[in-house]
This record gives C-alpha cells, structure tokens and sequence, in this order.
C-alpha cells in the first residue's frame, strides 16, 4: 500500500508558476514509477508527466517545456514545477504511482490560473 498526500496547489496569474509536491507513504524506492494527472471541470482526467524509478521523465505535448517533474527519494516525494501557467492549466492535479498493489492516487490538489 501506498498513500499519496498532494500539496502546493493554489491560484495564481497566467505566467505565473507553482510547485506541487507529492508525499509517499514508504520509500518510494521500489515505486516503479510516479507521476501527475489533471481533470478540469467537465474533461477526462488526462496524463501529464511521469518520471521513472530510473530517473526517466516524460511530459505530455502540452506542458512540455514548462513543467518539470522531479524526484527526492531521500524525502519520499515527487515534486511538478509548473511555469509559464496558462488559464487552461486550471485543473485539480493528481499525484499517481505505479507499485505492487497499485496504481495508486492522491487526493489531489487544485490549480487555478486566471486571466
């Protein structure tokens, strides 16, 4: 089992930037891999970015460039810079991981960027 606890979510102006972190409940060591969902009103929830076990990351076309995931195995936490925010960005962002069990979801946290 694995808990993931979001936090850093808030409002900001379009161009700003936020960084949100994910907490694990146990070393994430052996989490194959972690990443970062968003679902904003009335859309599917969809793919954002992914890093690996090995340190291997991937974005989706839209935020490429402009988010960046990271990882601290020390602290058990994953970690989205989001910069250069535009309003579609709004969205509640969740934290995902993959491992025995799983996958695996937070609670999320909401983003929103205004105009």
């Amino acid at each position: 089992q694995v808990q993931l606890v979001e936090s850093g979510g808030g409002l900001v102006q379009a161009g700003g930037s936020l960084r949100l972190s994910c907490a694990a409940s146990r070393s994430i060591f052996s989490i194959n891999a972690m990443g970062w969902y968003r679902q904003a009103p009335g859309k599917q929830r969809e793919w954002v970015t992914t890093v690996t076990d090995d340190g291997s990351t991937n974005y989706a076309d839209s935020v490429k460039g402009r988010f960046t995931i990271s990882r601290d195995n020390a602290k058990n936490t994953v970690y989205l810079q989001m910069n250069s925010l535009k309003v579609e960005d709004t969205a509640v962002y969740y934290c995902h991981a993959v491992a025995y069990g799983g996958p695996y979801w937070g609670q999320g946290t909401q983003v929103t960027v205004s105009s």
